[in-house]
């Protein structure tokens, strides 16, 4: 995993650490019990305060994503699998609702989207 850190972004800099971390663990390039760099660690690299990654890491943990063991560090939540399940579909959904107000703009009418929506889907099937 690697985080990079802009300061073009108009945002707290641990909200861009805590957003890539997130982003890390809902696309699984880390997966439930992998550990997280050290607080120390990560905050050298960065360059940034180690107060920046302990509010990253704290809610990140207060989300149920992650969690600290004490004197071993910070992991995947084994927890977060559920949380990462309900993230993604809200994603899809939100990707729905989307399309659903495209096809709205085209004129396509309840049936007119079901059918396009049973045409994606049987061609996902197959191909």
């Amino acid at each position: 995993m690697k985080i990079v850190v802009s300061n073009n972004y108009d945002g707290p800099i641990y909200e861009q650490i805590k957003s890539q971390i997130l982003q890390a663990i809902l696309s699984r390039e880390l997966m439930p019990g992998d550990i997280l760099p050290s607080l120390r660690s990560l905050a050298r690299d960065l360059k940034v305060g180690v107060l920046t990654i302990n509010r990253a890491y704290t809610e990140l943990e207060s989300e149920g994503y992650i969690e600290n063991i004490q004197g071993k560090g910070c992991f995947v939540a084994q927890s977060s699998e559920e949380l990462i399940r309900n993230h993604l579909i809200g994603e899809a959904r939100a990707m729905f609702a989307d399309a659903i107000r495209e096809a709205r703009k085209a004129g396509a009418g309840d049936s007119q989207i079901t059918d396009l929506f049973k045409q994606c889907m049987e061609e996902k099937i197959n191909g």
